[in-house]
């Protein structure tokens, strides 16, 4: 069963959440309200799939500590930050912890639909991402040392008889290991290998 698309709102001012939560349950979206950070975060994180809609200046832990805190646990929703004290500083601090838009309060409805639709977008691209990063950890767990260490080298360009000198190993035994790997990795194309290590090297970032 498909996780519903969830807007997680965060915001210290009761009428502000009332009149966001009801616009947006209007434009058919499920809405979760929270009136603080310690109470987003109580809700924990078991659904991800969706975005995250908070102020910048409330008691407690501000948004802007709200959106570090989340950066750095690697929280995949997407963030859109606002205030109604918008000024550079608080947007670069935003946008450095990894907030993907920025909306001054009072908030434009149709510049805030738009914004939410573009966090939709980039919530599926990040989940397909997350699929492939978990996909290539699965395949590339299944090699042997020596295997990885061919892996690595065919992704270099280099030739069986340079890998086979490079570990001292005959170029037969090479083939072999070459042969385990497209088996394992269900893939023969030094393209495809490569992209896997690609999208193992971005998930561990």
């Amino acid at each position: 069963m498909t996780t519903p698309f969830t807007i997680f709102l965060v915001d210290d001012d009761a009428d502000v959440r009332e009149a966001l939560g009801f616009l947006l349950k209007t434009a058919g979206y499920r809405v979760e309200a929270f009136a603080d950070a310690a109470a987003f975060l109580r809700r924990g994180a078991a659904d991800h799939a969706g975005c995250i809609i908070m102020d910048i200046r409330m008691p407690g832990m501000s948004g802007l500590q709200l959106l570090e805190q989340l950066s750095a646990e690697g929280d995949p929703r997407p963030v859109l930050v606002m205030t109604g004290h918008a000024d550079v500083n608080a947007c670069r601090r935003a946008f450095k912890g990894g907030a993907i838009d920025f909306l001054s309060k009072p908030v434009d409805e149709n510049a805030l639909i738009e914004a939410i639709e573009g966090m939709r977008a980039e919530a599926v691209a990040r989940q397909a991402k997350a699929a492939e990063a978990a996909e290539a950890r699965g395949l590339l767990a299944r090699l042997t040392p020596r295997e990885r260490e061919v892996l690595d080298l065919v992704s270099r360009g280099f030739a069986t008889r340079e890998i086979a000198e490079t570990l001292a190993l005959s170029p037969r035994t090479v083939d072999t290991h070459r042969a385990h790997l497209a088996e394992k990795l269900g893939t023969s194309s030094v393209a495809e290998m490569v992209r896997l290590l690609l999208d193992e090297a971005a998930a561990s970032r």
